[in-house]
């Protein structure tokens, strides 16, 4: 089956309520969108939103890539050979994975429709569904508290907590966030890269009692070695984020002794649902498990991600709340969203459906 068109737009969608990390506050997000049709009339659909200040790519750079000459050539070749064709595309595109992630989705998705089958069961699905941790942003305790019941009340019971800014206040947001729910909420945090390794220990020895499931990202990209200070039972609650971005880095942090006991994959990190197989594969191999995460993103690359994820059986964690904050979409469907548990349809290829 031959591809007929290839188009690509982006969106500037807005968020129904701005949030703050550690180094930003959004208030809007650009999703760069890509349509691959193929002769019978199919349409594959992709989608990303890479972070510059992680990956050195912006969507207005996807969005030229997507619409070059190279992408365009693609039509007329044949859908069942999608894997070269992402592979080539990563010759000719090897330091933007945003393209990349918006092309390997579009593929993935349109061959999943030409064969009928959804992608993940392509794979080989080991998962049927895992709770999403939903984020709050930096902000005061009050705020946080409140934020939290409104999650609460629409059924979530993981709650990921943004830090990085102060520890102290970081501290007093999860001891009161613990205090409120007791043992009903499973507390997840991420510094964005906001801590030193003193900062770390302060916020570990005072948070002791309220049990935090993870960190992510506690140091800045470049300090990984700087956790091997800190005991194995406590790196092992680590998830590397922003240090992770490849196979080739996926490689790096398996050495022992591991400053992470847990990656967090996000496709428009690596490149797509085949390069986040690939890391997927390395860190079974190194026991480490896995924690998929995103952006704000359309919920067709929140679908390409929840596919991959449910296919590896070391996936643990999901942070796949990225589309939730959107107030507009392009496309419905591709996840089922349960009192917080997420499983993906039964549709074939993401599942997703344009809004028309």
């Amino acid at each position: 089956m031959r591809i007929n068109a290839i188009r690509a737009y982006s969106r500037n969608l807005a968020l129904t309520k701005p949030y703050t990390i550690a180094y930003q506050t959004t208030t809007k997000v650009e999703n760069v969108f890509l349509e691959i049709e193929l002769a019978n009339g199919t349409i594959g659909l992709g989608a990303a939103n890479p972070d510059p200040e992680v990956v050195g790519e912006s969507p207005e750079q996807t969005l030229q890539n997507l619409q070059s000459e190279w992408i365009m050539g693609l039509v007329g070749r044949d859908i069942r050979l999608f894997t070269a064709l992402i592979d080539e595309a990563r010759q000719q595109f090897p330091s933007t994975p945003g393209t990349l992630a918006a092309l390997d989705i579009a593929l993935h998705d349109a061959f999943g429709q030409y064969l009928g089958v959804p992608i993940v069961q392509f794979y080989g699905q080991k998962l049927r569904s895992l709770p999403t941790s939903v984020t709050i942003g930096i902000m005061n305790v009050a705020d946080t508290l409140t934020e939290a019941s409104g999650y609460a009340e629409l059924g979530f019971r993981v709650l990921k907590v943004k830090t990085g800014l102060h520890v102290e206040e970081d501290v007093e947001r999860i001891l009161k966030l613990r205090e409120t729910y007791g043992n009903k909420m499973t507390l997840r945090v991420d510094a964005n890269q906001g801590y030193s390794i003193a900062d770390l220990e302060r916020f570990l020895a005072a948070t002791r009692s309220a049990n935090v499931e993870l960190i992510e990202q506690p140091l800045p990209v470049g300090r990984e070695l700087d956790l091997l200070v800190l005991p194995e039972e406590t790196r092992q609650l680590l998830a590397a984020d922003e240090s992770l971005k490849d196979a080739k880095m996926a490689l790096t942090l398996t050495h022992q002794p591991q400053p992470f006991g847990i990656f967090n994959i996000k496709l428009m990190k690596c490149g797509g649902i085949r390069a986040a197989l690939n890391i997927a594969t390395i860190a079974h191999s190194a026991d480490i498990s896995l924690f998929w995460g995103c952006n704000d993103e359309s919920r067709i690359s929140i679908a390409a991600a929840l596919h991959a994820a449910f296919a590896c059986s070391n996936t643990r964690y999901l942070d796949l709340d990225g589309s939730l904050d959107l107030a507009e979409d392009v496309v419905s469907g591709g996840f089922m969203l349960e009192d917080g548990l997420m499983r993906p349809t039964n549709q074939a290829g993401l599942g997703v459906e344009r809004i028309r």
